[in-house]
């Protein structure tokens, strides 16, 4: 294998690494999966390249919002992430060339929800939820999308209704209509629990207030 193709196997192997580790601490992995994976793949491309010793660091970011290396934002307001942030330093010295390379590597999955609802005739509204997922920054898919909406103290399925529908835009935004008993000025909590096509689970809660 050449020196620069290796140097590129480490890197993409690094973003493999983390990812799979984001995906299984945003399911109820314990955090200490992320430093765990890296510092085991580390010591694998420590003594996989034959022709030289390459030697591969990362730090965890930690400071804020991230913690060991980890975000876990899943709060009010319609937006949520779930991240993970690692700097490294990969050198390589094969006999002939030298290499030294400090990179960063940030995985994330956004969800950003808003909704509104409106009467549509006597004691029935319509619930409109409106989500967006994102993977580090650009629009991506969702591989499977849950609205929940709270009742009398309790979280239920939206799609456990018959009134239920979802439109799948194909550019990572999604909309789900539901209809609920109405009662003037209530509003309506909703919350949106996606796991993207990396596996990574991202969730987001948001207040749908009527619309005018």
């Amino acid at each position: 294998m050449r020196v620069n193709d290796f140097v590129l196997a480490s890197k993409l192997g690094s973003k493999h690494v983390i990812t799979g580790s984001l995906a299984d601490v945003s399911t109820g992995s314990d955090s200490v999966v992320l430093y765990s994976n890296l510092e085991s793949w580390a010591t694998f491309i420590g003594g996989f390249y034959q022709l030289g010793r390459p030697v591969l660091n990362f730090t965890l970011r930690d400071t804020s919002p991230y913690a060991s290396g980890l975000r876990l934002s899943w709060g009010i307001g319609g937006f949520g992430v779930t991240g993970a942030y690692a700097d490294f330093n990969f050198s390589l010295l094969d006999g002939q060339v030298g290499v030294q390379l400090p990179y960063a590597l940030n995985v994330t999955t956004t969800l950003f929800v808003e909704g509104a609802h409106r009467n549509l005739q006597g004691d029935i509204m319509q619930v409109n939820v409106t989500c967006r997922v994102l993977n580090d920054g650009a629009p991506a898919l969702a591989e499977n999308l849950t609205v929940l909406y709270e009742k009398s103290g309790a979280w239920l399925r939206a799609d456990a209704k018959d009134s239920y529908s979802l439109t799948d835009y194909g550019n990572g935004t999604y909309l789900v209509v539901f209809e609920q008993e109405y009662l003037p000025l209530e509003t309506v909590n909703v919350s949106a629990q996606v796991y993207d096509l990396r596996g990574i689970y991202v969730q987001a809660n948001v207040t749908c207030t009527e619309s005018t």
